[in-house]
């Protein structure tokens, strides 16, 4: 996946496009993926990075969504179990099967819940991760024993899927570049561009890096910006009304002693209408999240005050050792792009994915979440051929291997995320890790320079690997390395060091819990109360 190559290809004169697709999160580069597999000509411009806003910043969960049976949303729930398996079927390099342990402290809890996860074994059918089962308190504290014991007395478990949510799209973009779609990060569009007739037929876009103007064209343009989908509506019908309810979750990160073992905790009611999950990652505790209504989405959100300390004192509710705010290592927010209903807060809407096809001809696709990215790509593509008059043919990523396919990537060790692609890593033998505290090498950071066009600081210590998000101070302290390996791989001059560094540790800095100016409130003597707003 080289840029090089990409602008190559969208500097061809009078080139028309089959698709556009603006937006390089889940959901444009699924749309690429399937499209490209059909044999249609793919365009995909990204603004900022590739996954910079919700793809990246998700809970890492690749899972059928336990909440929404208690909405009643069946279908929903039994559509993001099946896209699970397949995840797990297409990209076992970077999806594992994880055990949660719903921890029960009133009698009626254990059986309640594990009615309920019974139904969700069910729902699964044939791609069904593990069944499950009531725990003793005994059996509880050997799953967790971290775990808070006054009042404990058991627990449910069952097993659901864990990710790596960029590098999954990384490699999904990676799988689209293979079926000879382009795609290309740091290239807003400037402009929708429209024929004789008023209908969307292009965009304008530009180059960050170079500041060169661009235009194409196309049969049928896609808006796959999440959260940004208003804002490239609006391009093409300034009037339009809002589809988006954005909201915000917060997740914090702790060492991996707050959580000790291989299983997960899932809370299934906080007091903000929210599940809570304290969850095994990379090494590391990541625990969220929250639920707050925001009035328009940033591409750089931060965390509020008030929603750090909900998840203090909510985990402390959980955990034997109460986490605090010192021991955080990392703090991320993430918008998601909740299509507006009739529900009275944004943790009731529905996650289904929406569909609309404007008068301009502008298709736009949002809502869903990361597990079904797959089903909302097929259903995108459909209505995108049929508008703009594209050969009729089948998906075929129900059964596509994702770039990385391993299927014993548990022997590559702390390269399995790389899949296929660890061997030619460790070819590199660069392996001494840059900062102490995290185990990223030099050789990962050519590697995402050469192969995945990443082209800042940023883009590597957080998207590529994981470093901002696991250890905020920890990835402020490796800037100058690796902006140093970068100018290197890109020819670029100490001035450009210099101006990376500054550029990311000042977005570093959101990722840094600050220190409290009120104390928290103290944490309740007597076991948590799942399910009554405790």
């Amino acid at each position: 996946m080289q840029r090089a190559e990409m602008i190559h290809r969208v500097s061809t004169p009078d080139r028309w496009w089959d698709l556009i697709v603006i937006g390089g999160g889940a959901t444009g580069a699924g749309v690429a993926i399937d499209a490209a597999t059909r044999g249609y000509d793919v365009l995909l411009l990204e603004q900022s990075d590739f996954g910079k806003g919700t793809s990246s910043r998700s809970t890492k969960l690749v899972h059928g969504g336990v909440r929404y049976l208690e909405q009643g949303n069946l279908s929903l729930v039994m559509e993001a179990l099946k896209e699970r398996g397949l995840l797990l079927q297409n990209a076992p390099h970077l999806v594992r099967n994880l055990a949660f342990v719903v921890p029960s402290y009133d009698w009626w809890e254990a059986p309640f819940y594990g009615l309920g996860l019974k139904l969700y074994n069910l729902l699964a059918g044939k791609y069904g991760f593990g069944a499950s089962r009531i725990l003793s308190k005994e059996e509880t504290l050997e799953r967790l024993p971290t775990i808070k014991t006054e009042g404990l007395r058991g627990g449910v478990i069952y097993f659901d899927g864990q990710f790596d949510d960029s590098r999954l799209l990384v490699n999904l973009l990676q799988t689209a570049v293979e079926q000879s779609a382009t795609v290309l990060n740091y290239c807003p569009v400037t402009e929708l561009t429209r024929d004789a007739e008023g209908i969307v037929d292009g965009v304008r876009f530009r180059d960050l890096e170079s500041g060169t103007p661009y235009e194409a064209h196309a049969h049928v343009v896609v808006n796959a910006t999440g959260p940004f989908s208003d804002g490239v509506r609006r391009m093409a019908d300034p009037s339009a009304d809002s589809m988006i309810a954005p909201s915000q979750g917060i997740h914090l990160v702790f060492d991996a002693s707050f959580l000790a073992g291989e299983s997960a905790i899932m809370v299934p009611h906080t007091s903000d209408g929210r599940v809570m999950f304290a969850i095994p990652w990379h090494g590391h505790t990541v625990v969220g999240t929250t639920d707050t209504p925001i009035p328009r989405p940033e591409l750089e959100p931060v965390a509020m005050e008030e929603e750090i300390e909900f998840i203090l004192q909510t985990a402390s509710l959980y955990l034997d050792k109460p986490p605090a705010r010192a021991d955080i290592l990392s703090v991320f927010a993430g918008i998601r792009p909740l299509v507006k209903g009739d529900a009275g807060s944004t943790a009731a809407l529905s996650r289904d994915h929406t569909i609309r096809i404007e008068k301009s001809g502008l298709v736009t696709v949002c809502g869903g979440k990361w597990t079904t990215y797959r089903r909302m790509a097929e259903d995108c593509v459909n209505q995108a051929a049929a508008l703009g008059g594209l050969p009729e043919k089948p998906c075929v990523t129900e059964h596509l291997n994702i770039h990385g396919y391993h299927s014993s990537s548990e022997k590559l060790g702390r390269l399995r995320v790389y899949g296929s692609d660890a061997a030619d890593i460790a070819q590199l033998r660069q392996s001494e890790p840059l900062h102490p505290a995290l185990p990223y090498t030099a050789a990962e950071v050519i590697w995402a320079v050469r192969q995945e066009m990443a082209r800042t600081v940023e883009d590597v210590l957080a998207r590529r690997t994981r470093a901002l998000f696991l250890n905020a101070r920890a990835a402020h302290d490796m800037a100058p390395q690796v902006a140093a390996i970068m100018a290197r791989e890109l020819g670029f001059d100490a001035a450009w060091e210099a101006a990376q560094v500054a550029a990311f540790r000042e977005v570093a800095n959101g990722y840094v819990a600050q220190a409290s100016s009120s104390p928290a409130n103290p944490a309740p003597s007597s076991g948590p109360k799942i399910g009554t707003g405790a």
